[in-house]
């Protein structure tokens, strides 16, 4: 009798654990975001500092290389905000009030990304088109204001907003130390990649830091699927 109650025990747990699909499907998406730029910031081919004619020059030598850009920033955009949400079910109990900070800016700053690959699309489209370099400098330089917008909420929103999931996730426990802090660094990292060193390499870094972060979280949110 004892046996047999015991293994009925067994059998409840196991299948207190069962993790449901839909739980599996958001742990395999939150690395894939960042992940994604991670590498998108390595191959870009013009990176960030340069001016339309360079920006122009840069992707009529590497076309291919810009459409794996367009086609890594598009996972990007799937990805990246699903995952923030993910990301503050696992840490919203322990920390709300910087959970509700990290998803007011970083939400925003990762929906402006659609806006923010418009040149990018641009660059590509003009060289498919067979225009000039002057013509295809003049139509990116003819950006919308509102693409300025999006560069500002993109830069402001997700780089504090990183910061503030890292430690809120650092606070929930739920967690490696080293991975809550590896998110709240990166995107300052990011930062310093792009406007300061102007190193690719250090962005891809910065990015994949983000990615080894999330990753942890996917591991936290497995074993416990109550997070979400």
């Amino acid at each position: 009798m004892a046996s047999t109650t015991s293994r009925r025990v067994g059998l409840a747990v196991g299948a207190q654990r069962t993790v449901p699909l839909s739980i599996w499907a958001i742990a395999v998406l939150l690395p894939v975001g960042p992940a994604a730029i991670a590498v998108l910031r390595l191959i870009l081919p013009y990176y960030t500092a340069s001016d339309s004619e360079g920006m122009v020059a840069a992707v009529d030598a590497n076309p291919g290389q810009q459409s794996a850009v367009l086609w890594l920033a598009y996972v990007g955009i799937l990805t990246l905000v699903p995952g923030v949400f993910a990301a503050a079910g696992v840490c919203r109990s322990a920390a709300p009030r910087l959970t509700a900070w990290a998803l007011a800016l970083s939400v925003p700053g990762y929906l402006s990304l659609g806006m923010l690959v418009g040149p990018d699309h641009l660059l590509w489209s003009t060289h498919a088109a067979g225009l000039s370099a002057g013509e295809s400098a003049a139509v990116v330089s003819a950006a919308h204001p509102s693409v300025d917008v999006a560069i500002g909420v993109f830069v402001l929103g997700h780089v504090i907003g990183t910061v503030l999931l890292g430690l809120a996730l650092l606070r929930s426990g739920r967690i490696p130390a080293w991975a809550g802090w590896a998110v709240a660094v990166s995107q300052p990292l990011h930062f310093v990649a792009t406007v300061i060193l102007g190193s690719p390499k250090v962005d891809f870094v910065a990015w994949t830091l983000t990615a080894s972060g999330m990753a942890m979280v996917a591991r936290a949110l497995v074993r416990d699927p109550s997070a979400v």
